[in-house]
């Protein structure tokens, strides 16, 4: 079967044909992706909705040397748009956006099922209590006035991820009999261990992070393979398929959730 690559640039889309993706072997046009681009495309991913330049531009620097990945938009329009394709793990939401303003975005992340649980951090001017409370009813996680420190803001950065989201600050990852060794690159199933893949390992860390969360092919592909490189949806299943093969050994029970017309999910209820 091939597969066809392209990276996106300002010439246009240059593609290669690979006659096969090896389980072993990850590819992209530059060769096998080694420990350093896994490590890149693993950062936790940080989006920026702020409309004031300076200050986005100092958050982008600082959360970038903390080793976050980050993305940006200047209104509630263009972030609820972007959210949709990167599915970050955190946002940093400023209140006052032109057009839709940053309380109503996140009112409608909490209502729907696949943003109901990302985490958000209202930054904001207002600060009185009870424009504190509204935003914290409204479904955010924190609320930081402005002006604020920047060391105290990384750490409510990091608790929120710790608390949220821990499968992203935790060498050792369990999901019910699933165990994935950051530290090692290893992954056990009950007492034997499972040989995965880069990106068949990749693939299986994201869902990990994010439990019972249905992600589409389009996601998936931008988590795992990245936003440089095009790659066929159908790719997906191919992988989806070969970790599924990997992690199921003489009829153990399928973690993976096939969700019709959507994507994939871990399923809770293996969890449980």
């Amino acid at each position: 079967m091939a597969i066809t690559l392209a990276r996106r640039g300002e010439q246009g889309q240059a593609s290669v044909e690979l006659d096969q993706i090896r389980p072993e072997t990850a590819h992209t046009e530059r060769g096998p992706l080694d420990r350093s681009q896994f490590e890149r495309r693993m950062k936790p991913v940080v989006m920026i909705v702020e409309d004031e330049e300076a200050l986005l531009t100092l958050l982008q620097y600082n959360l970038d040397k903390e080793g976050y990945k980050v993305v940006a938009a200047s209104d509630g329009e263009e972030a609820a748009l972007l959210i949709r394709e990167v599915t970050p793990d955190l946002v940093l939401l400023d209140w006052m956006l032109p057009g839709l303003s940053g309380i109503e975005l996140c009112r409608r992340l909490r209502g729907r099922p696949e943003t109901r649980n990302m985490p958000i951090i209202m930054i904001t001017a207002r600060g009185e209590e009870a424009d504190r409370i509204r935003g914290l009813d409204t479904g955010a996680d924190d609320y930081v006035t402005k002006p604020f420190s920047m060391t105290e803001l990384l750490a409510r950065i990091r608790a929120v991820m710790r608390r949220i989201r821990p499968a992203l600050t935790e060498d050792l990852v369990t999901f019910g009999d699933i165990v994935i060794d950051r530290a090692a690159h290893r992954v056990r199933r009950g007492e034997r261990e499972v040989h995965l893949g880069p990106t068949e390992y990749r693939l299986l860390d994201h869902l990990i992070q994010h439990p019972g969360r249905v992600f589409s092919r389009e996601q998936l592909l931008d988590a795992v393979w990245g936003s440089d490189v095009y790659v066929e949806a159908r790719t997906v299943d191919v992988h989806v398929g070969r970790l599924r093969k990997a992690l199921n050994d003489k009829g153990e029970k399928d973690p993976i959730r096939t969700v019709r017309s959507a994507g994939y999910s871990l399923d809770e209820q293996f969890h449980n």
